[in-house]
């Protein structure tokens, strides 16, 4: 395909999941409470927002003659995926507990991802009035104006936030930091970085695609960088999709962070 014809599509896509991730925000905030609500795996919550939202999504974007592939964390998952060189990577609600709770720390988050890695995201927090948008090498926005992650290298005074433990251990190699309120949406505080409102994020092991693609691109069209503790960029629609720890900032303070946590990165699994 010429590349101005990609580039034409790659338009249309974006154009179709920004309406698409729009639209699951007004839906998911139409429901009367309390929410029809059960449990899956390991005592992980489901209401029926999630799943409406996960259908709606996947009739906006799914297409019977496309090569797009699917995955969602509301889905069964189709390892035909596996050999589709593009995927729609969906988490219908991140943070389902706090949108339960009726907080406002919660998300919908959709990626495309090319060869691994996300091209096009949106994420809407509705309930926070925000709605993030990036397109790969077009910077990111947070309705409509562009993001950039805050600069600078020093630790001291920085707003971290993550899971407690790995802030504790943070506070231990360097009390200076200050730690940030939990953010119960993973992929709303990675927003945060890109959008300034933190200065850097960490993330346990185990989150899966759906909690991290659309929040990478929107870190990286910030000038930030998403990696593991030892550098790398995470790679989706693997075998898995289940990923290391990870820290997202600043690329100066990334760079910083990496070399803190150099020597005590297993303490940080």
């Amino acid at each position: 395909m010429p590349v101005s014809d990609r580039a034409n599509e790659r338009n249309v896509l974006a154009e179709r999941l920004a309406g698409a991730v729009r639209e699951a925000g007004t839906l998911a905030r139409s429901f009367d409470r309390p929410l029809k609500m059960w449990t899956k795996g390991h005592d992980s919550p489901v209401t029926e927002v999630d799943i409406a939202v996960d259908r709606l999504l996947r009739a906006r974007l799914s297409d019977q003659a496309s090569d797009i592939g699917w995955l969602s964390e509301e889905s069964e998952d189709d390892r035909a995926r596996l050999h589709a060189r593009r995927l729609w990577i969906v988490d219908p609600i991140d943070g389902t507990r706090a949108l339960v709770a009726g907080r406002s720390d919660w998300s919908i988050s959709a990626a495309l991802v090319e060869d691994g890695r996300p091209v096009i995201a949106a994420l809407a927090a509705p309930a926070e009035g925000n709605f993030f948008f990036a397109v790969a090498g077009q910077g990111a926005t947070c309705n409509g104006v562009p993001l950039a992650a805050n600069s600078g290298a020093n630790l001291d005074g920085a707003r971290i936030a993550g899971p407690r433990t790995h802030v504790a251990r943070l506070r231990q190699l360097h009390p200076q930091i200050v730690v940030e309120p939990r953010v119960h949406s993973l992929a709303l505080r990675l927003a945060r970085v890109a959008q300034g409102r933190i200065d850097a994020a960490f993330v346990s092991s185990n989150s899966r695609d759906w909690d991290l693609a659309a929040a990478d691109l929107l870190v990286h069209e910030a000038q930030g960088a998403l990696t593991t503790l030892t550098g790398e960029a995470p790679a989706y629609n693997r075998h898995e999709p289940v990923h290391q720890p990870l820290v997202a900032a600043g690329r100066p303070r990334h760079r910083a962070l990496l070399a803190l946590v150099h020597e005590r990165q297993t303490e940080f699994r």
